[in-house]
Order: C-alpha cells, then sequence, then structure tokens
C-alpha cells in the first residue's frame, strides 16, 4: 500500500471518520462540475483554510456541509492542523510546502473518487 492507501485504510476502522459520506446532492454536484473542478476548489480550500502557519479558527475551519471536499476533509482527518498532525504526521505549527499541500488534495480527491465509485 502507498502512504495514501495506508491512512485511508486507518481511517477506514474510525468509527467517526467512517461516518462521512457523500450524499446524492454531492454526488450530482461533482457530476455537473467535473472532478477537475473539485480538485480546484479543493487546492483552493486548502491553501486557504489549512496551509498557512497560523490559523485563527483553527479546528473549525472547515464546515461539516456544503461542499463535497468539506466531507471528505472530515473523512480524511484533513479538516484542521490538529487532525492532520494526529493522522498525517504533518507539523502543526509551520505553513505547508506545496509537498504537504498536494498529499493532502491528493488525500481528498482518492476518497472523492472512492464515494463516487460505490454511488
Amino acid at each position: 500500500m502507498n502512504d495514501i492507501e495506508e491512512v485511508l485504510f486507518k481511517l477506514s476502522k474510525s468509527k467517526f471518520r467512517s461516518s462521512f459520506h457523500l450524499k446524492n446532492k454531492d454526488l450530482d454536484y461533482i457530476n455537473t462540475k467535473g472532478m477537475e473542478t473539485i480538485k480546484e476548489h479543493t487546492y483552493e480550500f486548502i491553501n486557504k483554510r489549512l496551509a498557512p502557519k497560523i490559523i485563527l479558527n483553527d479546528g473549525a475551519q472547515t464546515p461539516m456541509k456544503g461542499h463535497p471536499t468539506f466531507i471528505a476533509q472530515h473523512a480524511t482527518a484533513t479538516c484542521c492542523r490538529e487532525c492532520l498532525y494526529k493522522w498525517h504526521h504533518i507539523d502543526k505549527n509551520k505553513e505547508l510546502n506545496n509537498k504537504e499541500i498536494d498529499y493532502v488534495v491528493n488525500v481528498i480527491m482518492t476518497w472523492i473518487k472512492r464515494e463516487v465509485k460505490k454511488k
């Protein structure tokens, strides 16, 4: 297993993390916008809400609904810096670099693609 596969497997064993799933309206949104647009949105959200060194509302910056990426962030423990540290071992007290941002987006997009395949 690669890193993403391994972490998604571990997350699937968490009662809380495995309780998140895309709803029909999320799937409709993905089908309307396309996966590339969802990926672009994901980069925007991560760069704005997760990548900065200091996040004033860390732990509360990711909504629980409103966009497929938000649901995926909770499912993949990429919703805040505390979860990112706990599950992905990415330090909290620094700005994310491009490699880390790419990793987070790839984790989220892998989870979203799996959800789409299930439906």
